[in-house]
């Protein structure tokens, strides 16, 4: 009798044994090793932290930039996303003096705010952005209103407390001092998708839009989405690529699996193959996290 509740106990104690070791494992995935210099991982719906590389240093951003420009728009009051902005020749300028990706918006064309936040966000157009920029910021100048546009892009920033984010310019072409971090891009863009038109817009792979030509025709502006992850990442839902000499290549991004988002940045990857790897790699461990 004593024999077999030893025989007994023994057997569950192995049994528990096991079932404890093979919880442990699963509550501990391996930490991911990425190209990036700079990484940073977060459960959106807790906001704990779940991976950090150089979360905290300071990086040029590229057109990640853009997400603020965006945040910025959708936080005006009282904002008609159908107001009509006449696309202006300074523009098109920028874009040939900066030789900056474009949304192709053609002179003396009535785009509709919420069409330049497509012509923002999907093909990253500085162009957009500049007439953004050129439309709700303040001032009796071009110039003015661009300057105080970007006061409003770093106000917001402070809101959010990005403690290691500048801005100076509206579409991440920087004259010197724009950057961030990467758990201040996360939060940025944490904080962005609280918005239905800013989600709306950045899960879109494509769009056509028909806008009003300077003679009051119409024209139809095609925009794909330069975020490939929409289409090679099951439940991607987001955010915004970046690229530049300074910047290398960079991805705010964010996923939706079951109940679970995640939302994270890389900043600096050496090319779009690894920034694809390295974002692919933060968020499998995001959600086994």
């Amino acid at each position: 009798m004593r024999r077999a509740v030893t025989v007994a106990v023994t057997t569950s104690a192995v049994l528990a044994g096991g079932l404890f070791a093979g919880q442990a494992q699963a509550a501990a995935p391996p930490v991911p090793s990425i190209t990036a210099p700079g990484g940073f991982v977060m459960n959106n719906g807790t906001g704990a932290a779940l991976f950090g590389k150089a979360a905290d240093t300071r990086r040029s951003t590229g057109s990640t930039t853009k997400i603020m420009t965006a945040k910025v728009v959708l936080a005006q009051r009282g904002l008609n996303l159908d107001t009509k902005v006449t696309i202006d020749k300074a523009y098109s300028d920028y874009i040939v003096a900066k030789n900056a990706s474009s949304a192709r918006l053609i002179v003396g064309d009535k785009v509709t705010v919420r069409q330049l936040l497509y012509g923002l966000m999907l093909p990253s157009g500085c162009d957009a952005a500049y007439a953004l920029a050129d439309k709700f910021g303040t001032g009796t100048t071009r110039a003015a209103r661009v300057k105080s546009f970007i006061g409003k892009m770093n106000d917001e920033a402070r809101k959010l407390g990005m403690r290691n984010t500048h801005f100076d310019s509206f579409d991440g072409i920087s004259n010197g001092s724009n950057y961030s971090t990467p758990r201040d891009l996360t939060k940025l863009a944490s904080s962005a998708m609280k918005d239905a038109t800013f989600r709306t817009v950045v899960k879109t792979k494509s769009t056509t839009q028909k806008v009003t030509t300077r003679t009051g025709g119409y024209r139809n502006m095609a925009w794909t989405n330069t975020n490939k992850l929409l289409s090679t990442y099951s439940g991607a839902i987001g955010v915004k690529t970046g690229s530049g000499p300074q910047a290398k290549y960079c991805l705010v991004f964010a996923a939706t699996r079951g109940t679970k988002t995640v939302v994270g940045a890389v900043l600096g990857a050496p090319n779009e193959t690894n920034r694809a790897t390295d974002v692919k790699k933060l968020l499998d461990y995001g959600f086994a996290k």
